[in-house]
């Protein structure tokens, strides 16, 4: 890695680090105005129509072109797009925004697991063990040291929910940087975007369809226009355009790894609006966050000796 990239890399995760760490604090103020489904189909309706204008602006019109490979952009736009949004906001209804912080910084060693089962290359054990010690301390902060606490208000389903999200985003970024060699990160994220807010799209419809979810009125949508400008143009476009550029030159793994300060903000935030945690939910955050960088300081080690 050149340190032209290494410097381009960290400018632009920590362009996605600042616009996504607000992110699931505003979100939880904004789903008893907007459900979960119009909340994720708003996000990207008005987000995909600026990443469409910024693509052809630097790009041109030719961009735009899937060159044989829609189907692929199509599969990693409904996992990555349409699944993680889905599952986080739906799950975010049911918990707390420092959970679906903490259970989305595992997404390092999801990557971890992924690579093994897709490509055969098994893990450390100094990195299984520090998987191991990062579930354990998401389950500290989910069950606050109470195991039945998990099951309180419906958290449980929420915090699997937002589990499933990881994974899903996981699949996504590792499907970017295999699939589409070639292709910018702008480019990459744009055609992926697209199938996914069709899907987003699609699934809200089926959901007032079948009555689990409706259609804002337009009174609605305005008591919450700069919580969707945030949206659209902070966690979408800059967010999701930052964390695909920085994944291209840093490495999916070392990204992943760079979000681990967003649970970190979360923490903060809710502490600053009034919530209070217990020693043992800041002890599980700690845990979580000190066994990923752990493993990613044994994963430098091991590269320089190489």
């Amino acid at each position: 890695m050149t340190r032209a990239n290494l410097v381009a890399g960290l400018a632009w995760i920590g362009l996605a680090i600042l616009c996504w760490t607000p992110l699931f604090s505003v979100a939880k103020r904004t789903l008893p105005y907007l459900d979960a489904y119009a909340l994720g189909s708003l996000r990207y309706l008005f987000g995909i129509a600026l990443f469409i204008a910024l693509l052809i602006a630097f790009e041109g019109r030719g961009a735009l072109r899937y060159e044989g490979r829609f189907g692929a952009a199509t599969l990693f736009g409904l996992i990555g797009i349409t699944g993680f949004n889905l599952f986080v906001w739906v799950g975010l209804s049911y918990t707390r925004p420092e959970h679906a912080s903490i259970i989305l910084a595992l997404q390092t060693p999801l990557t971890a697991m992924l690579v093994w089962l897709a490509r055969g290359q098994r893990p450390a054990r100094f990195t299984l063990g520090c998987v191991v010690l990062a579930f354990a301390g998401v389950v500290l902060v989910v069950t606050r040291g109470q195991p039945y606490a998990a099951f309180e208000g419906g958290e449980l389903a929420g915090d699997i929910l937002i589990l499933l999200g990881a994974l899903s985003w996981t699949t996504y970024t590792l499907g970017g940087a295999w699939k589409f060699p070639g292709w910018s990160p702008l480019r990459m994220t744009v055609l992926t975007c697209i199938p996914g807010t069709v899907g987003l799209l699609i699934a809200n419809i089926v959901a007032i369809a079948v009555g689990a979810a409706h259609v804002p009125t337009m009174d609605a949508i305005a008591s919450v226009g700069w919580q969707i400008a945030y949206f659209s143009v902070g966690t979408v476009v800059l967010g999701v355009l930052g964390f695909n550029a920085a994944a291209r030159r840093l490495g999916p793994l070392n990204t992943m790894l760079m979000l681990n300060f967003i649970p970190i903000g979360v923490f903060a935030i809710e502490a600053a609006l009034g919530r209070s945690f217990s020693a043992i939910e800041i002890g599980g955050a700690g845990v979580v966050v000190g066994a990923l960088v752990a493993n990613n300081l044994y994963l430098r080690g091991l590269s320089k000796s190489r």
